[in-house]
């Protein structure tokens, strides 16, 4: 599955993904029929620590986080690695560990560390280019899988400035490029960044590309598209609703909106797998000692 995830992004056939927060976000996202999944770090940042984007979470932290949502899906996993935890030598290490825990992708921005998130952001600060390719050369020098892709993204805030940023780093290696959406504000600017780079695109679909951008449009320039907020904003808007109305009510009878049942629940996150399990190799074990006494 690997190899074929691989192959279809570097050769431009879009695959769409969904971006999930953790281990039940990624089974709901593999449930729904998504081919791969990626573990946004807006979203891993706000559910599993509390705090907004701004890297304040450590590099293991974020391991912890994407080895659950690794084990608990079949389906590829692409990591927000962020600035890579460090210079070149630390970006290394990285990619050894998310590799080990799993992942098909990860992706690896072009920004000082902490860095910041561009989407709310009013400025961000990058590194200097020649310094981003050394450390995308160095993710492809530790990646032990070829097929493991390495995406680096640029927040070079002109369309001129970000082009030649992605040659460099395709040149050093990148499988896929990058853009945010705050600098390509058209398709046609994104065209441009294809052409230029050699490779597709990964695009994150956020802002005016969830609204001025079709899925056949995407087609034409990216071999990834994610959507990578969908899960957290529809968890955080239905939970924020229905505790205010618990809260207030106290009571569970008009909740505004549905919950799942109970036995769904369960059948979705594999009672009766761990029912048989047990019945396999415990109960039949006590009941053998059971009867041999």
């Amino acid at each position: 599955m690997k190899r074929d995830f691989a192959a279809k992004a570097r050769a431009g056939e879009t695959q769409f993904v969904a971006g999930c927060f953790d281990a039940m976000s990624a089974m709901l996202a593999e449930k729904a029929g998504a081919p791969a999944v990626m573990t946004s770090g807006f979203a891993l940042s706000a559910t599993n620590f509390g705090f907004p984007d701004v890297e304040l979470y450590t590099m293991t932290e974020n391991l912890g986080v994407v080895r659950n949502v690794a084990n608990a899906v079949s389906i590829p996993v692409i990591a927000d690695a962020d600035t890579g935890y460090g210079n070149a030598i630390n970006v290394m290490r990285t990619v050894r560990e998310f590799e080990h825990a799993g992942v098909a992708a990860m992706i690896f921005e072009d920004q000082l560390a902490p860095k910041r998130c561009p989407a709310v952001a009013n400025q961000v600060e990058i590194l200097p280019a020649h310094e981003q390719a050394g450390k995308i050369r160095a993710a492809v020098s530790a990646r032990r899988n070829p097929d493991t892709l390495i995406i680096a993204r640029t927040d070079a805030p002109t369309v001129s400035g970000a082009i030649e940023r992605a040659k460099l780093y395709v040149e050093a290696g990148a499988d896929l490029v990058q853009p945010i959406s705050k600098t390509f504000t058209d398709l046609d600017s994104l065209k441009q960044l294809r052409e230029a780079a050699g490779v597709p695109l990964s695009l994150q679909i956020l802002g005016w590309l969830e609204k001025d951008i079709t899925a056949d449009q995407i087609r034409e320039i990216a071999g990834l598209a994610t959507y990578p907020l969908v899960g957290l904003m529809s968890a955080a808007q239905a939970m924020q609703d229905n505790y205010a109305k618990l809260m207030k009510d106290l009571d569970t009878g008009a909740l505004p909106h549905p919950v799942m049942s109970m036995g769904d629940f369960k059948d979705f996150i594999g009672f009766e797998e761990i029912e048989n399990q047990q019945e396999k190799f415990l109960l039949m074990d006590i009941r053998a000692t059971s009867a041999a006494e």
